[in-house]
């Protein structure tokens, strides 16, 4: 069975089980670089473990990028490649790749020039700002591999191959936790260890993700001399990446706002937050991961006009992921004291995170609908409207709550801000998605041409 029939003929059921569970491992293993690094550095301080969650705001700008190209590129592939256009599809993923490399290099520079100044826009204190700076900089010099190792990872999620990128991920994720413990305390590198580790790891998953294209295990042939300095091209990538490349972009600046409403409160409020952040990315990543896998059976079968399979898989996407964000929410709910010690066995840092990680837990069992709704839409090239979700869901409900939140509630308002405008998101996307499905044909017929 060729790629293309295995994603239009296989039941829509197995299929985006069998790409969800490699995509929901790449995103835990992700998250799991975080994690590691923020358990390994609280034992340096709160100040040191708040580090992490400053830099934080500098890496969600590099998986913005890594994102606006990767996602961009895949939806166009997935439907060229229902559509059975492989040569653009090559053209596609090779322009995409390149700019993704280039835009991390742009990273590089400007981080290493103005690192001070960074650091304090990112919402250090004076006494976190010492650690952040040790741990950043490694970051930094790795950001083109890891802008190029996410759109990697989505090209091959996308062509229904998610299962490559895990491998490369699932190997860079050993070596961070490996490699931690080693140059931190052993080499006495403290927190600059944990940053060398990040960036040695990142480096050795993009080498095996990269190879992944160089033995032909992907659909794609990516080259060099495919790429194209078309400005409709890379319009188009950066138009269909837009929702990606808001919602990373938007949970930077949140992240960078939560970081400078909480610096009033301290150390311990930095890094409490800095923890509810890394342990909520973690457990959104169940329903982000059934979402994505969802992602490549939409376009491309979208691209053949198989519409029923599209209404098809969207339902059962949606149930399996309420189902399981659920489950990941009650327990992180429960064990919330226990998870925030573990991270930092501070009593000020347990009683702030505690209660904010609780808020966060419970808020994030209506995230399946807004998640699934606005993968659906950029899928299927309904840009303006995943763009507007995105937007809601990341920022334009969250900035606006953390502001006000923080200014009439203090501590307690920075931890309510992000549950509230999760909760609230959920009223465009339930509109988005009964429009969208209003709209579609209800029989199967081909469909134009998806450039």
């Amino acid at each position: 069975m060729t790629q293309y029939e295995k994603m239009t003929e296989s039941p829509v059921e197995k299929l985006i089980v069998s790409l969800s569970i490699p995509t929901i491992i790449s995103m835990l293993i992700s998250n799991i670089y975080n994690i590691a690094d923020t358990a390994f550095v609280g034992r340096l301080g709160t100040s040191a473990s708040g580090a992490v969650g400053i830099v934080f705001g500098f890496m969600a700008m590099i998986q913005a990028v890594g994102f606006l190209f990767g996602q961009g590129c895949g939806s166009l592939i997935s439907r060229m490649l229902g559509a059975k256009d492989n040569a653009h599809a090559d053209e596609t993923g090779s322009t995409g790749l390149f700019y993704s490399f280039f835009f991390g290099l742009v990273l590089t520079a400007v981080g290493l020039i103005f690192t001070e100044p960074i650091i304090s826009f990112l919402g250090s204190t004076p006494t976190i700002a010492p650690y952040a700076k040790n741990y950043i900089r490694f970051i930094m010099i790795a950001a083109p591999f890891m802008t190029t190792s996410y759109t990697m990872n989505n090209l091959l999620r996308y062509e229904g191959k998610a299962f490559y990128g895990m491998i490369a991920m699932l190997s860079g994720a050993v070596i961070n936790i490996a490699l931690d413990p080693v140059l931190m305390f052993v080499f006495k590198m403290g927190v600059s260890g944990a940053g060398l580790s990040t960036a040695i790891s990142q480096f050795i998953g993009w080498c095996i993700m990269m190879s992944m294209f160089i033995r032909g295990k992907s659909e794609l042939r990516l080259s060099p001399k495919k790429i194209s300095f078309s400005p409709a091209l890379l319009g188009n990538i950066t138009a269909t990446g837009m929702p990606s490349m808001i919602r990373q972009g938007l949970n930077s600046a949140c992240t960078i706002l939560m970081n400078s409403t909480a610096r009033p409160y301290g150390d311990a409020a930095i890094a409490a937050m800095s923890i509810v952040t890394r342990v909520s990315f973690f457990t959104f990543s169940m329903s982000l991961g059934i979402g994505q896998g969802f992602q490549p059976v939409s376009g491309f079968n979208f691209g053949a006009g198989k519409f029923t399979r599209v209404r098809k898989g969207y339902r059962f996407g949606l149930i399996v992921s309420q189902i399981c964000m659920t489950a990941f929410a009650t327990f992180v709910f429960i064990f919330a004291p226990r998870i925030t010690a573990a991270l930092r066995n501070d009593p000020d840092v347990i009683v702030i995170g505690t209660r904010a990680m609780r808020l966060m837990a419970a808020s994030q069992m209506a995230m399946p609908l807004t998640v699934m709704t606005e993968m659906l839409l950029q899928t299927t090239g309904k840009r303006l409207h995943a763009s507007v979700l995105s937007a809601m869901k990341s920022g334009v409900i969250l900035i606006p709550a953390l502001i006000i939140l923080s200014h009439l509630r203090g501590l307690y308002g920075i931890e309510e801000a992000q549950p509230v405008s999760l909760v609230l998101s959920t009223i465009p996307a339930l509109i988005f998605a009964k429009s969208f499905f209003s709209s579609l044909p209800r029989t199967d017929e081909p469909v134009p041409d998806q450039r």
